[in-house]
């Protein structure tokens, strides 16, 4: 099974990707976790990922694409995964070549976001700024959203309110698989 994780910033993407990876026994990968890790790299890669995400913005499709994929064709992601973070255009989505069971969104409002990431004491990430954090959920706005609808228009969309309580969430993600 080959699932991928959507929703803005503080929906709860990490939080029911490790639970899922738990109940479904395949890996979860981040694809914001795979950016800063190599953003701490003592290279020109690394170097551009750090300033890039410092500032809000999003990673070049086409870097992107290639990162992901990359990583993707580790044997521990050959019987299936779930994603998060990613694909984030739509460009991404139809470029991106792994194969897709379904996508999962977990729609919650900009409010419920910024409170839940106001909450969140996570001094290792210099993205974490209020200017930042705000760019990132216009940013799913404008560039995101639009690849919500590329798969519910595939009939591969799971939608979830995700600004229920989390072991509900999980349940009805589980039940959106069954079907």
């Amino acid at each position: 099974m080959k699932l991928i994780l959507i929703g803005i910033q503080g929906a709860g993407k990490s939080t029911q990707g490790n639970i899922l990876s738990d109940i479904l026994s395949i890996p979860y990968l981040s694809s914001g976790h795979v950016f800063r890790e190599m953003a701490k790299e003592k290279t020109i890669l690394g170097r551009y990922l750090k300033e890039t995400l410092n500032a809000g913005f999003l990673i070049p499709d086409d870097k992107t694409i290639a990162i992901i994929e990359e990583y993707l064709s580790h044997d521990e992601y050959k019987k299936g995964y779930i994603l998060d973070g990613f694909p984030r255009t739509v460009p991404q989505a139809e470029i991106f070549s792994n194969g897709v069971t379904k996508v999962i969104y977990l729609k919650v409002s900009d409010k419920e976001a910024l409170w839940r990431l106001a909450g969140r004491a996570d001094d290792d990430r210099a993205d974490n700024t209020l200017q930042a954090i705000k760019k990132r959920i216009d940013l799913f706005h404008e560039k995101t959203e639009p690849v919500i609808e590329f798969y519910r228009q595939k009939g591969q969309l799971i939608e979830i309110d995700g600004e229920q309580d989390i072991p509900v969430i999980t349940e009805q993600i589980l039940d959106g698989l069954k079907k």
